[in-house]
């Protein structure tokens, strides 16, 4: 399978980083095709200008974000890691979508009716955020996110949700969840390696 791992987390000590070395190092293991495009590595303009805007119209994007696009294209699977921050993406994980996820790309209408372009490719979404989901719930803030990114984003553009995880209260994290949200990474791409090979 060809993973695109898409991370946005400025810091190497961040649990999100964590989440990441341990996906790499499990699809390297089992011999999965892998790209890592860090964000924030790469410097990613996550602006869309008026330019990206009269391109998109066109059909043409900038290098940029045909870089990103072919990236996409190649992918079997997506898997985006990126915190929560006020109840959202990180900018630069939001300007990517915006940018990389264009009109006639990701998403089109025909005669009037939406649909994703990116159907037939699977996506694995984490997650780490600061408040427990216990108090998410409370507030309605667990549908929220499910709304905005699942199906505002992810499954309008006819992507497959795998999984998506929310790591909560990672801000306190005791060793015993690290341990934990480890093991159920590992076994989601395990999983999907055993449905596979069936």
């Amino acid at each position: 399978m060809k993973n695109l791992v898409i991370y946005a987390h400025p810091h190497s000590g961040s649990l999100n980083h964590f989440f990441k070395q341990t996906i790499v190092e499990n699809l390297q293991g089992s011999d999965q095709e892998i790209v890592i495009r860090d964000l924030n590595e790469i410097n990613f303009n996550p602006v869309l200008s008026l330019e990206d805007m009269n391109g998109q119209r066109m059909g043409k994007v900038a290098d940029d974000v045909k870089a990103e696009q072919d990236f996409i294209t190649w992918a079997d699977r997506i898997i985006f890691i990126y915190p929560i921050w006020w109840t959202g993406m990180p900018a630069v994980m939001k300007g990517y979508i915006d940018r990389v996820f264009s009109y006639g790309f990701a998403y089109r209408y025909d005669q009037g009716v939406q649909k994703g372009l990116l159907s037939g490719k699977k996506t694995i979404i984490v997650n780490s955020h600061g408040k427990s989901n216990a108090e998410y719930e409370a507030i309605g803030m667990d549908k929220a996110l499910t709304l905005t990114s699942d199906t505002g984003i992810f499954i309008y553009s006819g992507l497959e949700i795998q999984k998506h995880f929310y790591f909560d209260k990672a801000d306190r994290a005791s060793a015993e969840d690290i341990s934990k949200w480890e093991y159920e990474l590992i076994s989601i791409l395990k999983e999907n390696e055993i449905q596979k090979m069936h």
